[in-house]
């Protein structure tokens, strides 16, 4: 069976890549439209292609055009999270039915970090839309493991998920000191 996998970045592909191909033939797909600044998108780009590369798995990279994430949450804030799993794992399913998988799914789910059954509702939505089918599994189990086997191979980490307001929120408790008056 043939899985197509969407892939935010290396370290969260670690555990979904080693439990999957066990019993799927897998490519990984980069599509993060929500990925800013540019420099940070070709960071987790090039670590990814190198991990890919190192297990001999195919790898399909996606239109980085991050206007498309901007003008898909422009009117969105409060959920930004969920516009973004539509926007990320809609472009999987319809690209992954176009090539002739069987399945489709993401390593968002195996962010502890991430919206973990939101990620499985859309993912379910989707493949109904769709008609191609949603793989589902909690890879958060290996999270940890990953990581560890990720610091060891040296494997670029990165401090945000991606997208402009998590960034921000990083370091929001910092500007608003700053912008105390004094």
């Amino acid at each position: 069976m043939r899985l197509f996998l969407h892939i935010c970045c290396a370290r969260c592909a670690i555990y979904p890549i080693t439990k999957l191909a066990r019993d799927f033939e897998i490519t990984g797909y980069y599509f993060n439209p929500n990925i800013h600044p540019t420099t940070e998108y070709l960071a987790r780009g090039e670590a990814l292609k190198n991990y890919i590369k190192s297990n001999g798995l195919k790898l399909i990279i996606g239109e980085y055009n991050p206007r498309v994430y901007f003008e898909a949450v422009a009117n969105s804030k409060n959920d930004r999270c969920e516009v973004c799993y539509i926007l990320r794992l809609t472009e999987t399913a319809k690209l992954s039915k176009e090539l002739g998988y069987d399945y489709f799914t993401a390593t968002l789910l195996s962010s502890p970090y991430q919206k973990h059954e939101k990620i499985k509702e859309i993912g379910d939505k989707i493949a109904k839309e769709t008609g191609i089918n949603f793989y589902y599994e909690d890879f958060r189990v290996g999270w940890r493991d990953s990581q560890k086997v990720a610091d060891e191979l040296g494997i670029y980490k990165q401090k945000y998920c991606g997208c402009v307001f998590s960034e921000y929120e990083r370091y929001e408790k910092k500007v608003k000191r700053f912008t105390v008056s004094v």
